[in-house]
């Protein structure tokens, strides 16, 4: 393993960057921040819209065996 670290050590060249370091910080914060706005923007959206969901959710809740799903909504007639 010494004897590859020498080897890389020897050819490796100093490269510049196109940009200052502390701008590639800068990008990936904007970019963090922006992203975080659109997952903020999402929040609580279901209670946005119940008025639409209204009527079919109650239903839907006082139907026999609602809380586990394993039968199915009675009025499919299954």
């Amino acid at each position: 393993m010494s004897h590859l670290t020498a080897v890389l050590a020897e050819t490796e060249a100093h490269v510049e960057l196109f940009m200052p370091t502390w701008a590639f910080g800068a990008i990936a914060l904007a970019v963090f921040a922006v992203l975080g706005f659109v997952i903020w923007s999402y929040r609580d959206v279901a209670n946005r819209h119940s008025h639409k969901a209204g009527p079919g959710a109650a239903d839907h809740a006082a139907a026999p065996g609602a809380t586990h799903h394993g039968s199915g909504h009675p009025s499919q007639g299954h």
